[in-house]
């Protein structure tokens, strides 16, 4: 008896299997299953009445389950791992993360698990990267991890110390560098994230020589450009800009006298304002400085330093900073985790403080790592000893805190691919945060 042709057969691994079109059309087009069918999302006409595919069929049946009915149940007996390999061979990693986990949000992430780091002490940095997955900076090493959070070879700067790290996409991330005098190395270079294998060095061109340079803070644009600030021998001290694709450089924005563009701690690229914000915080220099610059005029749009104002032992410092570009404001962090906010459509103002003092009252202790800012999808996140809390509304609301009961204090935190990660000063160790996923419909 011949099968309906809005009905599909599989035989995965010796087990039948059946289903309709409209189940393998949850799918996607990018799928395995995905190719069976037409343009009208029908199967082909000219396709076999049975498909062998010579793979687990305990994971087939998860993974079709999850087709039907949006929900992923996976039964004890199978390891987790072992379906994630096979949602990626059918395409259907992106279903599994979605059903796994649901959209970013602060206000509602759980602790979904820890990962003790390859080296005790503080880390330089940790990154979320677009998939889920992550990389930890320390030292000269970086440490990848896949979203199922396995490590992969790690990339070995041979003694150099990373200032930054960041990812192009989920294989390809940038590393930044210090320069040792008499080596020539240094800089800024891509590796390839699964293999850990350098891929490209970037290049400083000054008086239409390469020059060798430290690289330290790093920034992407949407446009496929790379920015991270650059201190050479001579008078190559500024921000440096770099094509994606072809990985030249192509502009180089010299920093005024006194402002310590090479220097940055932090940069960001501000989409809608169409400018770069960089940032030269405390401690690193006895000020703060933080200016946006504005590459189609090559000069400042806006700028601000604490330089000249008297400071006493209980005066806030400036430890980080974000630009919000809904607001057209600056939002900074002080060492005692107040958070301060400063409007860029007036030069040399102010900064406004929203005292946070009193939550930390009767808990300073005396070795902290120094608190970070980020911002995603509308929500302020800033670190506070060993929690992050989380702001929300116009006048940003403290409406949530996340908290691990171990680790020690928090060194840095990033957000991406619908993950928050934690990086604790305990032996390295970091913490993924999710969001549950919603109800099915």
């Amino acid at each position: 008896m011949q099968i309906p042709r809005d009905r599909v057969r599989f035989n995965v691994g010796g087990k039948i299997f059946e289903t309709t079109s409209t189940t393998l059309a949850n799918a996607g087009r990018n799928s395995m299953f995905g190719a069976l069918l037409d343009d009208d999302w029908n199967i082909k006409s000219d396709g076999p009445e049975e498909y062998f595919i010579d793979r687990n069929p305990s994971c087939f049946a998860v993974l079709l389950d999850l087709l039907r009915t949006g929900a992923l149940h996976i039964p004890p007996r199978i390891p987790e791992k072992q379906l994630y390999r096979e949602a990626s061979f059918y395409g259907l990693l992106d279903h599994v993360r979605a059903a796994k986990w649901g959209s970013f949000d602060g206000n509602r992430l759980a602790l979904s698990g820890s990962v003790t780091g390859r080296a005790p002490g503080d880390g330089t940095a940790i990154r979320a990267g677009p998939d889920g997955g992550c990389c930890v900076a320390h030292d000269s090493m970086v440490h990848v991890y896949d979203w199922m959070l396995e490590e992969n070879p790690p990339i070995n700067l041979n003694y150099q110390r990373i200032n930054d790290v960041g990812y192009i996409d989920s294989e390809n991330i940038v590393v930044t560098a210090c320069e040792r005098l008499g080596r020539g190395d240094g800089g800024m270079a891509v590796f390839n994230s699964s293999t850990g294998e350098l891929t490209h060095k970037f290049q400083v061109t000054h008086d239409d020589q390469s020059k060798s340079f430290t690289a330290g803070a790093l920034s992407f644009s949407s446009d496929y450009k790379i920015f991270a600030s650059c201190k050479g021998r001579s008078n190559e001290y500024g921000i440096g800009v770099w094509d994606q694709i072809t990985g030249k450089q192509i502009d180089f924005f010299y920093e005024s006298p006194g402002w310590y563009l090479g220097e940055a701690d932090k940069l960001q690229w501000l989409h809608g304002s169409n400018c770069l914000m960089v940032a030269t915080l405390f401690p690193k220099k006895d000020h703060c400085y933080i200016s946006l610059l504005d590459f189609r005029e090559k000069g400042m749009g806006w700028c601000w330093s604490d330089y000249g104002i008297p400071h006493t032992l209980d005066e806030k410092r400036v430890l980080d900073a974000i630009a919000l570009e809904e607001s057209s404001s600056i939002c900074v962090v002080s060492q005692y985790y107040d958070l301060g906010f400063m409007d860029w459509r007036s030069n040399g103002g102010s900064v406004r403080w929203s005292s946070r003092s009193r939550l930390m009252k009767g808990r300073l202790q005396e070795e902290m790592c120094n608190p970070k800012l980020a911002m995603h999808r509308g929500q302020l996140f800033s670190s506070m000893n060993d929690s992050v809390s989380v702001f929300c509304g116009p006048d940003w609301v403290l409406t949530s805190r996340l908290k691990r009961s171990y680790g020690g204090s928090i060194c840095d935190f990033s957000i991406g691919g619908d993950r928050l990660f934690t990086l604790h000063s305990e032996e390295n160790v970091f913490d993924v945060w999710e969001t549950p996923p919603g109800p099915i419909s």
